[in-house]
């Protein structure tokens, strides 16, 4: 199951364009679980709030149902406010309360009715109405950002809604299409709906992401949405207005992470406990408490049919590549933005898939199919981690004062925008100073030239940018990209040789992927090598092992079993075989045998080869290549395939098929290597067309011919036609048999070999003649 790449839970900014042209912000909130919230202006500056894609509403009727009851509050808690006095005799054309917004409602000493309501902007006209009314002071609001306490007063104005009570109605009837029974029945609903933990969770993802955006401890709140997330997301979609803060780029990978198998599985595991939950619920109901069983309630088979069927069906579910060592370790490294709840390749855009400069040291920026599929399935880059959140994060080495410490740290694409990073091959001297005044370094996507004393981290190999089939390829900076692209996949279907070849020319990364991709056996424990065989390896090791009761176990030694022609899923050949002797020392994790595509601990893809480029009387015309006719002589481009043929002996209309050597119109040279139950034996060489399995199938009743009745009536049986059926070699196809497998009636599962099966068929009769 390949890992998913998927939006990351959280608060997120854009910058929009309305149809008329003007920029607007729109702010949305990204549950782990539950519907999307969207807040976004109109043309009118009127801040609204969208809950489940319904009709949208003024954001400030939503704050009034989580408990605001006057527009002042609002104001208070969204805004600084402070106490200005107002003295009469002052020159009130240049009060410095002109231009303000009013905290609070300024009501008259002497009438009580209000003169200016809160969010309302102190005009000259107003400001002498309240000098005549004899009001000494006023609570106006303090901020930079006059546009945000406009936006706010015009949302104020439009929501027309006084009170909580009021607000809860209102939201109802626009979630719901009618009014609600009771206030707490409204108040319920919203609560139930956006801020339970049952139908609506951001998660630790969601809430680390928010901590982070809006600076607090993420302990102080839960993984459910709280009053205190809308106030941040109206501050922050507020500063955006007045110039401040920065909108979200979704394609970065601070705002992307990886469902893992176990959290896809989790996911599945959720929705089927949720139903199991409703059908158990129902039964109980329907059901008398008395007579009911829990293994009446539970029906164990849905929970595991619907694992199964992701495991089968499941886009992330794939069936593992193993051409070679570096296929499989790749696959088991692939990113897919595709899957239930990711992109569909039909409507993925071209920004999705481009490279970003957040995927440096984290995702290959070469390796990636061609075709439909091309920047939507990527890999992980050479040293890149998951962290516990999801987070795709790389390694740097830490610089301070321009001196190179050694300290490695794992940095996310959020964190690493905070830093300036230099390159891993710039020059230090003996004391790890960087030597040289002025250093290429990386900021974001650009690439400033700073002195070393302004470098906070630098990478840790230059190979961390790509991934581990690109890094295999020899001067891949010469390259051009869409060509290391093309390389790097090739790789991955060169089959393993009968004779394979190191590189002469390699990375330094062979001998990691050939130990990564487990293809060769290590060593467990430092020892001498007592024993070696085509298929064991047996080492006394240095240490001896502990028993139970304290004492040395002097006799104990570590066996390796090595794989003996196996066959891989894609038809390739799993061959280990020893690399050490008997008398050697082995030191702890040295390589002691070698595998499929690997020499001498080495991947080996391939061959090395003498390559001319030159014309040769037009035989290499164009995309041509001649091969020298040597090469197949000494097998030096020769593999091994294993193929697995299969055959059904079934229960038909007309009686059972049978296994039989005994073959209509076949002669004895063509079942020569049938055993008495008519199945090919071990070590037998067989071309095209030769039986594997000798099958015959009853035909249909015909009419019979005089001597085959007088046969009848004498012997008082059928004299049953049959046809052959038998499984044949493949045209093309040639080679020898290495195992025989046979499966029994009552459960496929259980594999036989060839002598057990034909020892259990002699007990069968032995059982039948005694009765």
């Amino acid at each position: 199951v390949i890992s998913q790449l998927h939006r990351s839970p959280g608060a997120y900014f854009f910058e929009s364009i309305h149809p008329t042209g003007k920029r607007t912000y729109v702010a949305q909130i990204i549950p782990y679980r539950g519907s999307w919230i969207e807040f976004s202006f109109d043309t009118r500056n009127i801040l609204y709030v969208n809950l489940n894609r319904r009709k949208k509403f003024p954001v400030t009727i939503l704050l009034m149902a989580l408990g605001f009851q006057e527009d002042e509050e609002i104001i208070k808690y969204l805004f600084d406010t402070g106490t200005v006095k107002i003295n009469p005799n002052d020159d009130l054309s240049k009060s410095p309360l002109l231009g303000k917004y009013l905290a609070s409602d300024v009501v008259s000493r002497i009438t009580g009715e209000i003169i200016g309501e809160s969010g309302k902007k102190i005009t000259p006209a107003l400001l002498n109405s309240i000098v005549l009314n004899k009001i000494k002071k006023v609570e106006i609001v303090k901020t930079d950002n006059d546009d945000a306490i406009e936006l706010l007063a015009t949302t104020l104005r439009k929501d027309n809604v006084r009170g909580e009570e009021e607000a809860l109605e209102n939201i109802y009837a626009i979630l719901r299409g009618t009014k609600p029974p009771n206030i707490d029945m409204a108040r319920r609903y919203l609560l139930n709906t956006y801020f339970s933990e049952k139908k609506y969770n951001i998660g630790d993802v969601g809430r680390y992401k928010k901590a982070n955006k809006f600076e607090y401890d993420m302990k102080t709140r839960p993984f459910t949405l709280v009053r205190e997330d809308i106030i941040d997301i109206v501050k922050y979609i507020f500063r955006l207005t007045g110039g401040s803060g920065f909108v979200d780029d979704i394609d970065h990978l601070g705002n992307r992470r990886l469902k893992s198998v176990g959290e896809l599985l989790n996911d599945q595991f959720r929705v089927i406990l949720s139903k199991m939950g409703r059908s158990i619920k129902e039964k109980m109901l329907l059901s008398d408490k008395g007579e009911i069983a829990p293994s009446d309630l539970i029906n164990e088979r849905y929970l595991s049919s619907s694992i199964k069927s992701f495991f089968a069906t499941s886009q992330l579910s794939q069936f593992m590549e193993q051409t070679n060592p570096l296929s499989e370790l790749t696959h088991k490294r692939r990113l897919s933005a595709l899957g239930p709840g990711g992109l569909k390749r039909e409507t993925a855009s071209f920004e999705v898939r481009d490279v970003h400069y957040s995927h440096y040291g984290r995702i290959c920026p070469i390796e990636t199919p061609e075709g439909p599929n091309i920047g939507l399935i990527t890999s992980l880059a050479t040293y890149a981690q998951i962290n516990k959140y999801g987070f795709i994060t790389s390694p740097y080495i830490k610089v301070e004062k321009g001196y190179v410490t050694g300290q490695v740290e794992q940095l996310t694409a959020d964190e690493e925008d905070k830093f300036t990073i230099a390159q891993a091959n710039i020059p230090i001297d003996s004391r790890k100073k960087i030597s040289r005044s002025l250093v290429l370094s990386r900021q974001r996507g650009n690439f400033p030239i700073v002195p070393p004393q302004k470098v906070d981290f630098m990478d840790v190999s230059p190979k961390q940018l790509v991934s581990t089939s690109a890094a295999l390829i020899p001067f891949l900076e010469h390259d051009d990209a869409n060509r290391a692209l093309m390389g790097s996949n090739m790789q991955r279907q060169a089959v393993p040789l009968l004779l394979p070849e190191s590189p002469i020319v390699g990375t330094g990364m062979e001998k990691r992927v050939a130990i990564d991709s487990r293809t060769v056996t290590i060593a467990k424990n430092a020892g001498v090598v007592t024993k070696t065989t085509s298929d064991m390896i047996i080492m006394e090791p240095d240490e001896k092992k502990i028993r139970d009761k304290g004492e040395i176990d002097i006799f104990s030694k570590d066996v390796y079993h090595l794989k003996k022609f196996k066959r891989t899923n894609q038809n390739t050949c799993i061959n280990q075989h020893p690399l050490v002797k008997i008398g050697d020392y082995v030191r702890k994790n040295d390589i002691i045998a070698d595998g499929a595509a690997t020499e001498n601990g080495e991947l080996a893809l391939g061959t090395n080869i003498l390559v001319a480029f030159m014309p040769w009387r037009g035989y290499n015309f164009e995309d041509a290549i001649i091969v020298s006719e040597r090469l197949l002589k000494i097998d030096k481009l020769t593999s091994i395939h294993i193929e697995e043929f299969e055959t059904e002996v079934r229960e038909t209309k007309l009686g059972p098929e049978e296994l039989t050597r005994e073959i209509p119109n076949v002669g004895e040279e063509s079942v020569k290597y049938l055993d008495e139950r008519g199945i090919v034996m071990i070590g037998a060489e067989v071309g095209p067309d030769d039986i594997l399995v000798g099958k015959v199938t009853p035909k249909g009743e015909t009419e019979l011919t005089p001597e085959e009745k007088l046969l009848r009536a004498i012997f008082r049986e059928r004299a049953v036609e049959v046809r052959d059926t038998s499984l044949r070699v493949p045209p093309g196809v040639s080679g020898i048999v290495i195992d025989v497998k046979v499966l029994r009636k009552k459960s496929r599962r259980d594999k036989l070999t060839l002598e057990e099966m034909v020892e259990l068929r002699k007990i069968e009769k032995l059982v039948r003649a005694e009765k």
